[in-house]
């Protein structure tokens, strides 16, 4: 069943929304006892809290990870086509959404992203965080020096990119349930009727991964790389521009300013990181390449 990944900044109010959303989506599916298929669905929520993880965990990077890999852990346990799942935390790394986005993928649930704000700017938010700080009777707040740092990497959900979408923003006036609403419709359906996901080769982890895979992914990658270097050279002062790929339908729609080699590099061992694990076929490497590209120039 869905994925509903929380994301936003620290102490944006994330797990009041999501207690909202679970008690929502536990009212629905009481409400269609009727449906044997909506009714044997079953509700997780997953943070930090229900995971033992204390907030301290951010003072480390090392530490942090492990959190992170507790959480992708439990999310993967639970995620099935009978069960909703509710991750509410941070999830501020592109790089990790896009990780659940593929198991959801896997096991052809649909997903969604809520970006919780609370009045958006980040310095309600650092009130908030202040507030509970103060309270000694509340362990909710994040150390100073967290806080600042989690705001300064938090990396924003993109609606335009697969795994960030569809993408649900909500600010602290809206109230429950007009936005639960639209999640329900969008993730089950206003019918009632669940949709299911279709994986397919990009999503899909295969048994065992095709010969020489990690070669070509690296190859693959650097040969677009040169061929991006090469064309704004060419077209020096010009900005801008489109680069067709052989075998690739879309074009690389390249940014008004020109990328410079580390800049391209970074993209590129991002989406290495990203995919050594999800090996989709060698054939799709240049297309989920290039649609990384773009989603990425349009940051």
């Amino acid at each position: 069943m869905p994925l509903v990944l929380i994301s936003g900044y620290p102490s944006a109010g994330k797990t009041t929304r999501s207690v909202q959303l679970k008690d929502y989506f536990e009212s629905k599916i009481a409400a269609s006892s009727a449906d044997a298929r909506l009714n044997r669905l079953k509700v997780h929520l997953i943070n930090d809290q229900t995971l033992g993880v204390s907030r301290s965990v951010y003072h480390t990077a090392r530490a942090e990870k492990d959190a992170r890999a507790e959480e992708y852990s439990a999310v993967k346990r639970v995620l099935s086509r009978d069960d909703i799942v509710i991750a509410d935390g941070l999830n501020y790394i592109k790089g990790f959404r896009y990780q659940l986005y593929c198991e959801a993928k896997a096991v052809q649930t649909p997903s969604c992203v809520v970006k919780v704000h609370i009045g958006t700017p980040a310095e309600k938010c650092r009130e908030i965080n202040t507030a509970l700080l103060a309270d000694k009777d509340n362990d909710g707040g994040y150390e100073e020096d967290d806080f600042e740092n989690l705001i300064f990497r938090y990396e924003e959900p993109n609606g335009m990119t697969r795994w960030d979408s569809p993408l649900f923003i909500v600010v602290q006036e809206d109230e429950a349930p007009s936005w639960c609403d639209q999640i329900w419709d969008s993730l089950i359906g206003s019918d009632g009727k669940m949709k299911v996901v279709k994986s397919h080769q990009a999503t899909v982890l295969k048994p065992a991964t095709e010969q020489n895979y990690l070669y070509e992914l690296d190859k693959t990658t650097s040969d677009i790389l040169a061929q991006i270097m090469t064309y704004q050279k060419d077209h020096a002062g010009e900005g801008g521009g489109e680069i067709s790929v052989q075998d690739v339908d879309k074009p690389i729609e390249l940014p008004a300013n020109p990328m410079t080699l580390p800049q391209l590099q970074r993209i590129r061992r991002q989406f290495i990181a990203m995919n050594r694990q999800h090996s989709f076929s060698k054939s799709r490497i240049k297309e989920v390449f290039v649609e990384y590209l773009n989603s990425e120039f349009l940051r």
